[in-house]
Formats: C-alpha cells, sequence, structure tokens
C-alpha cells in the first residue's frame, strides 16, 4: 500500500515505513505529524479525488537540519565583478507511521 501526499510544495510517493526528507516543518523531533493533503491511495486499486477526500498519512519527526551547502557563484566578464554565495537548504526527517484511507 502507498499514498501520494503533497508538503511543501513537492509531491511524495510514502509507503509504511518509509523516511522522507521533506521542507522544513515546525515541529519538535520526536513530535507526531499528519499529512491531511493526500492525493492517491492505492493498495490493490488506486483511488483519487472524492475517494482519498477524508485520508491522511501519520509520521514522526526522526530529526531537523541542514542539507549540504550549494556555492551560487554570479559572474560578468571584463567589468570585475563576481560574487560569490551559499545556501544551505532546511529540512524535516519524517519516518512514515501509518497511511489512514
Amino acid at each position: 500500500m502507498y499514498a501520494i501526499i503533497a508538503t511543501g510544495g513537492k509531491q511524495y510517493k510514502v509507503s509504511e515505513g518509509d523516511v522522507i526528507f521533506v521542507e522544513k516543518l515546525e515541529a519538535e523531533e520526536g513530535a507526531a505529524v499528519t499529512f491531511d493533503q493526500v492525493l492517491a491511495v492505492s493498495d490493490a486499486d488506486l483511488k483519487v479525488g472524492a475517494d482519498v477526500a477524508k485520508s491522511s498519512v501519520t509520521g514522526t519527526v526522526v530529526e531537523q537540519g541542514r542539507s549540504r551547502k550549494v556555492i551560487v557563484y554570479k559572474y560578468k566578464r571584463k567589468t570585475g565583478y563576481h560574487k560569490k554565495n551559499g545556501h544551505r537548504q532546511a529540512y524535516t526527517k519524517v519516518k512514515i507511521d501509518k497511511i489512514n484511507a
């Protein structure tokens, strides 16, 4: 059984026991989170739309963290212009516990 959920502007295909990295959620480590925006659920057949309107996916926050640094370098030739910048995106590591279909 799997479900397709939407969170943080992205879509994830999850099953029970999966560990996923999502955009930062405001939750403590060990706290339970519920994803209400379920787009599809499949056990034997695929259900979408009104069939999954009341479905949800619950999980537990494993870790809050930041990913590796990405270097952003801007350069324009012949003008002496260059700018170096770095960015580390925040994430939340979530373990999927149950799919409530």
